[in-house]
């Protein structure tokens, strides 16, 4: 059962982070409306569409900066409590400070679970509806440029492979094409193509000015023509990888999709995978953050709370700083996606324990 001491700091630790939240997005709002707003007017976007936007960018916005929000949010209040000396009251009445760290590390948890809910089922959408909007209506290229259009090799399955030189949005169409299937290290046949062209209403492929020549014992054999309708086994996709894709999938379809990729021996795997461990590292991390903030700021110093909130800022902007090296690293280095996703919990947990450990002193 939760006691009175409970349910006040559980309120004040819940209300805060809400307060926090509603004043930061406004304000991200605002200056991504001052940034876009002439792009928007010169591509005469509609209004409903805008709106949509702003919708899935308060999503996308929230958890990019959950953890400088919750942070924030407790030192805040944290610090009122110890400046009005109702820590020291709390602590004098025989609470141990463990026991005082109830009611925060419940509020964590509500926190969360409602961060990996929100990971897992919102996130999804809002990052597609946001980066589409970008590309379509923001970005120079226009929707060409969300997608990877130029030398693109590919492992399609676990001895075929494709490669194409450049691709065209609107005609769906590819250019020097080639495909190479292998029977362990030796070639059995490679197809070549001047241009390959994706059929929306039946899914196929028409191949204009192909060569496909077979290697047998004996022998090759090559055939070849100005035009072939046919099917393959791979997608549009495949010729024209989304650069964003796996932050729109939902958590079944993306370890799916991962598994796809790394049968396939995609080059991209680390990127695919550092959004799989993302979903489950933030909101652990609520649990190091509240842990950290409580520790900084339960005590009154002599700069009273502003003190407290500067060295929570620097704090916070360390672990998101930490967050995105160390995930950058995983998608461009060999270093392992789960150990750098997970490096900056595993720090700041250290630096939990220790300031903990000095806090209960």
């Amino acid at each position: 059962m939760l006691k009175i001491i409970d349910k006040y700091i559980l309120k004040r630790y819940l209300l805060t982070f809400i307060v926090m939240l509603l004043m930061f997005i406004p304000i991200g709002i605002v200056i991504d409306v001052s940034e876009k707003v002439n792009r928007m007017i010169e591509n005469k976007v509609p209004f409903v569409r805008i709106a949509s936007y702003y919708l899935d960018f308060t999503i996308y916005f929230a958890n990019l900066l959950f953890p400088i929000f919750l942070f924030l949010s407790v030192i805040w209040f944290t610090s009122k409590l110890a400046n009005n000396t109702e820590i020291i009251a709390i602590l004098s009445s025989g609470i141990s400070f463990s026991r005082f760290l109830r009611p925060y590390i419940i509020g964590a948890t509500i926190v969360s679970i409602l961060a990996l809910v929100m990971s897992i089922f919102l996130l999804p959408k809002a990052s597609a509806g946001f980066n589409n909007f970008r590309y379509t209506y923001l970005s120079g290229g226009g929707i060409s440029d969300m997608r990877d259009n130029s030398d693109v090799f590919r492992q399609i399955s676990k001895d075929e492979y494709i490669f194409v030189s450049n691709f065209n949005e609107i005609s769906k169409m590819a250019f020097n094409f080639s495909m190479e299937k292998f029977d362990g290290d030796k070639l059995k046949y490679k197809l070549i193509a001047n241009r390959i062209k994706w059929n929306v209403k039946d899914s196929t492929y028409t191949l204009f000015n192909y060569s496909k020549r077979k290697i047998g014992k004996f022998g090759d054999s090559i055939e070849s023509g100005e035009k072939k309708d046919t099917v393959f086994n791979f997608d549009l996709e495949d010729l024209t990888p989304v650069f964003f894709i796996a932050e729109t999938l939902p958590l079944d379809d993306l370890n799916k999709f991962i598994d796809k990729e790394r049968a396939r021996g995609s080059s991209n795997i680390n990127v695919y995978l550092v959004v799989l461990y993302k979903k489950y590292s933030i909101p652990v991390s609520a649990f190091i953050l509240t842990i950290i903030a409580v520790s900084v700021s339960s005590m009154r110093r002599r700069g009273g709370m502003g003190t407290n909130l500067a060295i929570g800022i620097i704090l916070a902007f360390a672990f998101v700083f930490l967050d995105k090296v160390f995930g950058v690293l995983a998608e461009k280095s060999a270093a392992p996606p789960l150990l750098a996703v997970w490096t900056p919990n595993i720090v700041f947990g250290i630096l939990a324990i220790f300031l903990l450990r000095n806090a209960k002193r």
